[in-house]
């Protein structure tokens, strides 16, 4: 079994920054892929970003990076807007490299973390 308990969210202006974090504990692995993925109300839940164990990530807004050795994730959002107002979860598949984008490659989800971005 894995948990994943994410930090880090909170209210924020537009414009501000906020760095969410993920750590990995229980039956972990050294090469998995973890990713984020937002849910806004009333809205699917939405891929925000992936990264595997050698560090290959998915480009976008936000950045994404891993530290292995502490099997914790973490997730740089600057510039944010009110449109990224969301419940942020952490998401991990163990033994892969393969980066994956939709909520049901993944097997282990975190309990969310709210971000509020004001206007």
């Amino acid at each position: 079994q894995v948990q994943l308990v994410e930090s880090g969210g909170g209210l924020v202006q537009a414009g501000g920054s906020l760095r969410l974090s993920c750590a990995a504990s229980g039956r972990t692995f050294s090469r998995n892929v973890m990713a984020w993925f937002r849910q806004a109300p009333g809205k699917e839940r939405e891929f925000v970003a992936a990264v595997n164990w050698s560090g290959a990530s998915t480009k976008g807004r936000f950045t994404i990076s891993m530290d292995n050795a502490k099997n914790t994730v973490y997730l740089q959002m600057n510039s944010l807007k009110p449109e990224d107002t969301a419940v942020y979860y952490c998401a991990a598949v163990l033994n892969s490299q393969r980066i994956r984008i939709t909520p049901r490659e993944y097997d282990y989800w975190g309990q969310g973390t709210q971000v509020t971005v004001s206007s």
